[in-house]
């Protein structure tokens, strides 16, 4: 059986506060660890009033005092944006802290626009290092610095478990040099999944940290009891969505509605948005199985990690709970 967990990328939606979002994180989380999923990841972002994830690290550690099994960690941390001392020094922490219970997904990309790139002090080439501060990030936390006087405190009994988080083949690359477990972020870039996932499982060298490939695939569900409603959920979180990459635009500041949005979806442009979400699962629990058990087979994934982008919080919570069931995840 193909393991299942979840992506929370903790939406603030309109009208909503952060605090509240965050409230939402722990009983999602909370939900997910009852009902069998393996582990619940968040989503470094910047810049966007409906994404409440931007300090990982932070939102980590307060799920994880309010849960007491599930693993939790970052999907991801985009590691060009900080130094990895930094990193190490937080996720050494946590797992000092919570231990056995964290993971550490790394990004190169910037998670923002490029504006907030320079406020985050990166430029155009802070990615070119990436390979060398994964290795370097990983000295640190198995307490094995590559930099001579240079250690990272606390440095936890069990090291944190490193994975590479990608949507090309850049990543797939890399992670298969480096024998860890690789994600590809197919729930908003499908377009490069089969072939990465292929060239991940081909190219695949055993390490001390993994001795076969471990690939991650992810997905985005909408699972309700009648398929009306699944899909009636998808379309609004859609539509919100899409306000969402509008507003980082020069229409930003203007005020869309539904008809407005679903003929921007239906036009050129908006295909190009609806084609990100194309891996989406929508409907009653067997037609969410059955979508689900497709997409994993399609690419022989040991693992799918979803989304369950619903608007509405005891929508997103059935959901969990629906699809649990439905994928017979033990409990």
């Amino acid at each position: 059986m193909t393991a299942l967990s979840i992506l929370d990328l903790a939406p603030v939606a309109k009208g909503q506060r952060p605090r509240e979002s965050f409230e939402a994180s722990v009983a999602l989380a909370r939900t997910a660890e009852r009902t069998g999923y393996r582990r619940v990841w968040y989503a470094e972002h910047h810049n966007m009033r409906a994404i409440a994830s931007t300090a990982t690290s932070v939102l980590i550690g307060y799920v994880a005092a309010r849960t007491e099994t599930i693993r939790l960690g970052s999907g991801g941390v985009m590691l060009p944006n900080h130094s990895p001392l930094v990193i190490a020094e937080q996720f050494g922490t946590l797992e000092t802290l919570f231990p056995g219970r964290i993971d550490l997904g790394l990004g190169r990309a910037p998670g923002t626009d490029q504006r907030t790139m320079r406020a985050l002090r990166r430029d155009n080439t802070s990615a070119d290092t990436f390979p060398q501060d994964v290795l370097e990030l990983q000295g640190y936390l198995a307490g094995r610095s590559l930099v001579p006087g240079v250690e990272a405190v606390p440095v936890a009994d069990q090291a944190v478990p490193l994975y590479i988080l990608g949507s090309s083949l850049f990543g797939a690359q890399l992670a298969a040099r480096l024998g860890l477990p690789y994600a590809f972020a197919s729930h908003f870039a499908p377009d490069h999944l089969h072939e990465a996932s292929g060239l991940y499982r081909d190219t695949f060298k055993p390490s001390e940290h993994l001795a076969e490939p471990h690939l991650i695939v992810a997905a985005n569900v909408f699972a309700a009891a009648d398929h009306a409603a699944a899909v009636e959920q998808k379309t609004v979180a859609y539509r919100a969505r899409a306000r969402m990459m509008i507003a980082r635009g020069p229409m930003g500041g203007a005020d869309f509605s539904d008809a407005e949005i679903d003929a921007f979806l239906a036009s050129p442009n908006g295909r190009q948005l609806t084609n990100m979400t194309r891996y989406t699962a929508v409907g009653t629990p067997d037609e969410v199985r059955a979508y689900l058990e497709d997409f994993a087979a399609s690419t022989a994934a040991d693992e799918v990690i979803v989304t369950h982008p619903a608007q509405n919080l005891p929508d997103r919570l059935r959901s969990v709970e629906l699809t649990a069931a439905a994928m017979s995840l033990p409990v």
